[in-house]
């Protein structure tokens, strides 16, 4: 029994260290993006001066006016508008076409539906700068290049394999017993999936509604290649041409801490709501 027990106590030993190691790496990880988030937002409060002298000290008087200005003359209002219509354009018709897609795919049973949902995990693979030269001829072609909607159109096409992806392994988790009591009850397919299953699933649709939100807030890529107009701009061009214009107008890096401060905040804000409805929705898209 003596060889068991000491066999059971390394094993449990190993499990603690190796436990141990990961949350020491991740809290060390989250400190250092934490850091640096709080000292982005502190730069963003000072004199250009100030910054350099004293970059790690906390701002005398908070200069407001960096945000002032980098939201009024800098154009940031306006491509924070930009970037929030787009963006939650694109969320709303992904989750329209893609949650009951995703449903279809991962409760009906149908000749072709594993290929169907092969075909939708295939385009996860395809190379975005790969489609840069025959997205900017088909945008053209349509008439719809250099335009918000436009580019609206462009993230949901792309953004639709990954999120029937992951919705198909959430509605997939959810018990059979209830959609059969809902078919017993006498609602119909729409019914069983609209009154029903939808309802269960809205963790995994905040979920990817979150993913999406994020990762298209801060697309870069696609912006810098199919808008053109300065006034179309999104905040990851606004950015970019921030930069730009510090090289020939000098560096108003407390400026551009406020922009960077601007882009950061509708994420952090988005995370600090939904983040308990995220990790279930993670939790329940994770158990089949």
């Amino acid at each position: 029994m003596q060889p068991a027990s000491s066999s059971s106590r390394s094993t449990s030993l190993k499990r603690g260290i190796g436990r141990a190691f990961t949350y020491a790496t991740v809290g060390a990880w989250s400190l250092f993006t934490v850091f640096f988030v709080v000292w982005i937002v502190i730069a963003s409060l000072k004199k250009t001066r100030d910054l350099f002298s004293e970059p790690w000290s906390l701002p005398l008087k908070p200069v407001w006016g960096n945000y002032v200005k980098t939201w009024v003359s800098s154009h940031f209002g306006d491509y924070f508008l930009n970037s929030l219509w787009v963006v939650s354009i694109s969320v709303c018709m992904l989750l329209v076409v893609c949650v009951p897609a995703a449903y279809v795919l991962a409760r009906a049973r149908f000749r072709g539906r594993e290929a169907l949902a092969n075909f939708f995990i295939l385009g996860m693979g395809v190379p975005i700068p790969l489609l840069f030269v025959p997205l900017v001829v088909i945008m053209t072609t349509l008439r719809m290049g250099d335009s918000l909607s436009g580019l609206s159109v462009v993230y949901v096409a792309l953004s639709v394999p990954f999120t029937i992806y992951v919705l198909m392994g959430f509605f997939a988790s959810l018990p059979g017993e209830i959609e059969s009591a809902a078919i017993i009850d006498g609602c119909s397919d729409f019914q069983t999936f609209w009154h029903v299953m939808m309802p269960l699933a809205m963790p995994g649709i905040a979920t990817v509604a979150i993913l999406n939100f994020v990762g298209l807030w801060n697309e870069y890529q696609l912006s810098l290649v199919l808008i053109n107009s300065p006034e179309n701009r999104t905040l990851s061009l606004g950015i970019y041409s921030l930069i730009s214009s510090m090289q020939y107008s000098g560096g108003d890096w407390p400026g551009l801490f406020a922009g960077i401060t601007i882009v950061m905040v509708p994420t952090i804000i988005m995370f600090v709501a939904m983040s308990e409805r995220m990790i279930s929705g993670i939790t329940m898209g994770g158990v089949k």
